[in-house]
């Protein structure tokens, strides 16, 4: 059988050009109020003049900055591209972090494991009642409470949540919907990481998962960009039935893109006497067997396949 010729191209030197194309390519020009001519189009979305028209700037300039000669437009140039891309505000500051300055940029110290601090450890401890977990700037679940182990395989500490969204086969039957969930983790990993398109770790992560995942492949070229918030969450528990519940994603401060997820329900709900009947499982098993820390699983999930290395 003939494979796909898969082309992944890492750590390009023209990030503005790049996302500039993927994102014009999504504009249909109706969707920008241009005529239809009758025309058949070689390529989707918008042309590179209709940009350059809608932006009101040449499309001699705006072929330099797809091209990667030109790097650092004015900030009203880029205001004005992104209003002719519709870009909402998350994606029109990602495109201002790719245009800025070099030296502006973050700089990388050499590559270190992520360690949780030791209060926000001691924090996921304390909440016995709440779910929490923490995951680094490449979605890798650093630290968990038991509740949070309990309530999902994903939460396990190890497991890094974009592979096991795209790579784990019991993914589609963990999220109600799972089209949602690997478009706004995608997404969010490209939020956390911002503009550093040279990052070696992302290179290993994203090129492993083009290879590997077809949906995913066609989720990054999107170059969607969405930081990860808050918003509700639906599961089957195996335990305690179904279970909806709120979540938060706050960043830690004084980390290199650390987050926290915490969940919570409605109260009275439901929901809320489910999370408390899990609550009092978990309990239950962590007196039986005592030394457990926030970074240990407790939970009826067989999880073999989600933290192995990318």
């Amino acid at each position: 059988m003939r494979r796909p010729h898969i082309v992944q191209r890492m750590a390009s030197t023209n990030t503005i050009g790049e996302y500039l194309r993927a994102r014009r390519q999504l504009v249909r020009p109706e969707q920008a109020g241009l005529p239809d001519l009758g025309m058949r189009r070689r390529t989707p979305g918008l042309r590179r003049e209709e940009v350059a028209m809608l932006a009101g700037v040449s499309a001699d300039y705006y072929i330099r900055l797809e091209q990667g000669r030109d790097h650092h437009p004015s900030a009203q140039v880029l205001d004005a591209l992104a209003r002719a891309l519709q870009l909402d505000d998350d994606a029109t500051a990602h495109l201002h972090s790719l245009a800025s300055p070099e030296p502006q940029r973050r700089r990388r110290a050499p590559t270190r494991p992520e360690r949780v601090p030791a209060g926000i450890l001691q924090l996921l401890d304390a909440w016995t009642d709440t779910p929490a977990y923490v995951y680094g700037r490449y979605m890798d679940v650093l630290a968990a409470n038991p509740l949070a182990c309990a309530l999902s395989p994903f939460n396990e500490p190890g497991t890094n949540l974009v592979r096991a969204i795209f790579l784990d086969p019991h993914s589609h039957d963990l999220l109600e919907d799972w089209d949602a969930a690997a478009k706004s983790t995608v997404a969010g990993l490209r939020a956390l990481v911002g503009p550093d398109a040279d990052d070696p770790r992302l290179n290993e992560l994203v090129g492993a998962l083009s290879v590997s995942s077809e949906p995913f492949r066609r989720l990054w070229a999107r170059h969607d960009v969405r930081p990860k918030r808050s918003g509700v969450t639906h599961r089957e528990h195996p335990q305690v039935g179904p279970i909806d519940l709120n979540y938060e994603k706050l960043p830690i401060p004084d980390t290199d893109r650390m987050t926290i997820c915490i969940y919570h329900a409605i109260p009275g709900s439901p929901s809320a006497q489910a999370l408390s009947l899990l609550a009092t499982i978990v309990h239950t098993d962590l007196t039986a067997t005592p030394t457990r820390s926030p970074s240990t699983s407790t939970g009826p999930w067989t999880n073999s396949s989600l933290s192995r290395p990318i």
